[in-house]
């Protein structure tokens, strides 16, 4: 009987983690294309400096924002001046990418990083381009929309940025 919860409680653990798991993958190219639905662009007021070699100075850093894929479809090469983008394959069903949301919106982003808001459900000719298997997949990319890094479970702005500075 204990063999058998254990190997149960096993089971669901391996499915949860499945699911919205935190595996890093290393990057290869691609490209974004459409918009998906609109959210309104989120201005953190948190000052954190992303860790790279110097190169951004403080005064060309952009504020942190978390805006939805339309919003960043409009201008990518606004949205990336200044800030490193990273696309964030959210849905609404999974509780990581709930998690990962609510931190940005209620902690903020740092300044240096677009996070922008990707809808997994409905936007699968961007997973293709991407090769996005799972929901809260993030894909760090360049200010042509080409992909830098992929990876899942990061769960704060500050982890995110910390992934690719």
């Amino acid at each position: 009987m204990k063999k058998t919860l254990a190997t149960a409680l096993a089971l669901t653990a391996a499915l949860g983690l499945s699911a919205c798991g935190s595996t890093s993958t290393p990057a290869t190219q691609g490209a974004a294309a459409s918009p998906s639905s609109s959210m309104t662009p989120h201005d953190s007021g948190t000052s954190m400096m992303p860790h790279d070699s110097g190169t951004t100075s403080p005064e060309a850093m952009a504020k942190g924002r978390y805006l939805s894929y339309a919003d960043y479809a409009k201008d990518m090469a606004m949205a990336a001046k200044g800030a490193h983008v990273v696309l964030f394959f959210h849905a609404p069903w999974c509780p990581d990418c709930r998690a990962t949301e609510q931190s940005l919106t209620t902690a903020g982003v740092p300044d240096g990083l677009t996070v922008v808001k990707v809808d997994y459900d409905s936007m699968t000719d961007l997973k293709q381009k991407y090769g996005i298997t799972q929901q809260h997949t993030f894909v760090a990319v360049d200010a042509a929309g080409m992909k830098q890094q992929i990876w899942t479970g990061t769960k704060t702005g500050a982890e995110i940025l910390a992934k690719i500075s």
